[in-house]
């Protein structure tokens, strides 16, 4: 998302500077869109190098506003903000429990009475007003987007599912996401068998790691169907995973606005996906996926198959959902969405 927006806002004609705490996989997509990257490493709770760095940087680039993404960034970027009387927006991406400490409750408070915070769905929003205390002004909502995408071919299918060692033929589903309780994996995996007893080709592929990655594949493992899931780990190559896919399912438990699934909506996959956060505003019922409870195997089977069993509203569903994120999710438009926020701020144009 954040390699997304300041790519999209340099064509809008700002000059944008992506500062990180660390080097990795972020770096590498920022760069490789021609953006100019600064890894500034921060140290310990109150990591003074970081701001004495910061500080120069600011000032040396001659940055006019400053926008941080999520708890840690908000707090040292509106501190630099504050140092340099410069305009700050943050952005809140999930409900991370920041509400359980005190402080917490207290530094955004902060954030809000001298800087702009943004949350990415009405959902989020409203959590965030009610657990901090902040009037409805305080928060705006702005929603994440990705690159506009398209029907993906059989074409393209076959050849995604050549590449990943898949069979050609039968169904695949597949879910995006980090191995931690809040994704709902282990709900997702007791459904399975009952999906399986109707289509016993199908393969389930889970892409991301986490903690509870040797716990999951032991659940599959009690639950006899490990040969047909398949845990492929950290990938750089979505748009292969999504092109092989018949259905994508996000089992989550929770969620602000799942760049998983936009990513999967914008490559024309139905969706299968828990009503929790901002699902539900990206996901229209029955026309661009289909939404279920969270906590509930049964729900997920009975969508999964509903989906699985039904190869034209498949087709309808993807194509919906592809002009849903042209319309109203594209990076563009969030990138023009902060762009307002940021004219506002600034008081220019």
């Amino acid at each position: 998302m954040i390699s997304s927006l300041a790519a999209s806002l340099e064509v809008l004609g700002f000059r944008v500077l992506v500062g990180l705490f660390r080097p990795g996989w972020l770096k590498e997509q920022c760069e490789s869109k021609g953006l100019g990257v600064h890894v500034l490493p921060i140290r310990g709770m109150f990591g003074w190098r970081w701001f004495r760095e910061c500080w120069k940087l600011v000032r040396r680039e001659r940055v006019s506003l400053i926008h941080s993404h999520e708890f840690s960034a908000i707090v040292y970027g509106w501190i630099i903000a504050r140092l340099a009387g410069l305009p700050f927006v943050g952005t809140i991406h999930g409900k991370n429990y920041f509400w359980e400490k005190r402080r917490r409750r207290l530094a955004y408070r902060m954030v809000a009475r001298f800087g702009k915070l943004a949350a990415v769905s009405e959902d989020l929003k409203r959590f965030v007003i009610d657990k901090i205390g902040l009037a409805d002004s305080a928060v705006q909502v702005i929603y994440n987007g990705v690159e506009p995408g398209r029907l993906v071919t059989q074409e393209e299918m076959v050849k995604s599912r050549t590449e990943l060692g898949l069979f050609s033929k039968g169904l695949v589903v597949g879910a995006i996401g980090s191995l931690y309780p809040v994704k709902g994996h282990r709900y997702l995996l007791d459904a399975m068998p009952a999906v399986l007893s109707r289509y016993p080709d199908l393969v389930l592929l889970l892409v991301g790691r986490g903690i509870l990655e040797d716990q999951l594949k032991e659940q599959a493992k009690e639950l006899g169907i490990e040969r047909h899931v398949r845990f492929l780990g950290m990938r750089n190559d979505i748009s292969k995973i999504l092109a092989s896919l018949d259905v994508f399912v996000l089992p989550s438990l929770s969620e602000g606005l799942s760049l998983a699934l936009l990513e999967a909506m914008a490559a024309g996959r139905p969706a299968v996906a828990t009503r929790v956060g901002g699902n539900a505003e990206l996901v229209v019922e029955g026309e661009t996926g289909l939404l279920v409870s969270s906590n509930d195997p049964k729900a997920l089977t009975d969508a999964l198959c509903r989906l699985l069993a039904n190869g034209t509203m498949r087709e309808t569903l993807g194509r919906n959902a592809v002009e849903r994120i042209r319309r109203r999710f594209s990076a563009g438009r969030m990138g023009e969405n902060y762009q307002q926020l940021y004219t506002s701020l600034l008081r220019i144009g």
